[in-house]
């Protein structure tokens, strides 16, 4: 009788590894489409460049950021939600990585699309060569938590004054024509 109850039992256990393991989707960032991404919290144009981001719910909706400030302002705004991953974008490559696996630099001179001056990075030590290089502070995933996400005031009026200068031309996302990069001579 014992052996009986035996099969039944490892079978039962089976099945539930087996459905534990199919609901547990692999989830992975989605290509940028640079024609129709808008950002969930600015609404600009979302560029597949450095500066993007990407949150994956856990019911499949991805939505993209063009700046990581936008990102966690969205975070912010809907803890409720079930969030199964987040992205960002290494500088250098460009290629997506976990948030919470990258390393992170804040200065305020970093320019970024929406002024939060932060960017990201895959390996700690390549944001701490940018730091030694450009300036600016290390941050980690769990840094970022806590970080005032307050965008650079004064960047913000550079760049609308930038913006008023190419009214009337193609590229109204508020990012063409505009200096993205961090550059040296600003330290």
């Amino acid at each position: 009788m014992k052996h009986n109850l035996i099969k039944p039992f490892l079978m039962a256990i089976l099945a539930i590894f087996i459905i534990a393991g199919c609901s547990k989707k692999e989830v992975n960032p989605v290509a940028i489409n640079e024609k129709t991404d808008k950002c969930e919290i600015c609404h600009m144009a979302v560029k597949d460049n450095e500066f993007a981001t990407e949150i994956m719910l856990e019911n499949g909706k991805s939505m993209v950021f063009d700046d990581i400030g936008c990102m966690y302002k969205w975070l912010k705004e809907n803890n409720d939600k079930k969030v199964a991953n987040s992205y960002v974008k290494d500088y250098d490559s460009k290629k997506w990585i976990e948030a919470e696996k990258a390393s992170y630099v804040y200065d305020k001179p970093i320019k970024t699309p929406m002024a939060y001056n932060v960017i990201s990075f895959t390996d700690k030590k390549d944001a701490q060569s940018f730091i030694d290089q450009h300036g600016g502070s290390l941050l980690t995933y769990d840094k970022l938590q806590s970080h005032t996400w307050e965008k650079n005031e004064e960047m913000v009026k550079e760049m609308k004054e930038k913006m008023k200068m190419h009214d009337g031309h193609d590229g109204h996302d508020g990012h063409d024509g505009m200096d993205m990069e961090h550059s040296e001579d600003s330290h």
